[in-house]
């Protein structure tokens, strides 16, 4: 065989593959809309809130779902446009700022009363045969820095269906489902505090 067969199926394989489509991510934010907890007046003091954290497969980038219960996976092309745990901690802080008379994030510097540290541990689609299922869920303590005391622990977890069968659908699902688990996590944190302080006076 010369060169010349040889070369004319080469030519047709490069053909093809330059006409290859080549596929880009899509990328999904989370709508976290406020307010999640608003009080009559503030507590008299700031808090600090350290970013959230999270188990390493919720912090990769790809939208985490769950085949089955003892499975995880990660959509090639659907991912996080920012880090869930930099969303979740930004609420906090801004709903925070209704609850104290300062919230803001942690930056290593002393100078708030207290310390609010947390944890992003679910956010997931979660399959069941035909059902399709979101899973979210947050935990979070409250440290007074000057004595060290923890003056309150909570966690919040919620499941719900997905109707709208599509990325976005159960991106807006979830989205709406952290909002909740972070109303009952900021709600139950402020009326233990606020109990504290009375009887601490």
């Amino acid at each position: 065989m010369n060169k010349t067969m040889l070369a004319a199926p080469l030519m047709g394989l490069l053909a093809l593959g330059g006409c290859a489509r080549v596929r880009y991510p899509d990328y999904y934010t989370l709508n976290l809309p406020g307010p999640i907890a608003r009080g009559s007046r503030p507590i008299s003091a700031s808090v600090t809130v350290r970013e959230f954290q999270a188990p390493q497969y919720l912090a990769r980038g790809p939208i985490v779902y769950r085949p089955d219960t003892e499975e995880i996976a990660f959509y090639d092309y659907h991912r996080w446009a920012e880090d869930p745990r930099r969303s979740v901690t930004a609420v906090i802080v801004r709903e925070l700022g209704h609850v104290f008379e300062s919230a803001s994030s942690y930056e290593g510097h002393e100078g708030s009363n207290f310390l609010l540290t947390g944890s992003l541990d679910r956010l997931e689609e979660v399959d069941r045969g035909s059902d399709v299922s979101v899973e979210v869920g947050l935990s979070a303590k409250l440290q007074n820095l000057r004595t060290g005391e923890l003056l309150w622990s909570g966690t919040s977890s919620k499941t719900s269906k997905v109707e709208q069968r599509s990325i976005a659908g159960i991106v807006a699902e979830m989205s709406h489902d952290l909002s909740d688990a972070a109303t009952e996590l900021v709600s139950s944190m402020r009326i233990k505090v606020s109990q504290r302080l009375v009887s601490s006076r």
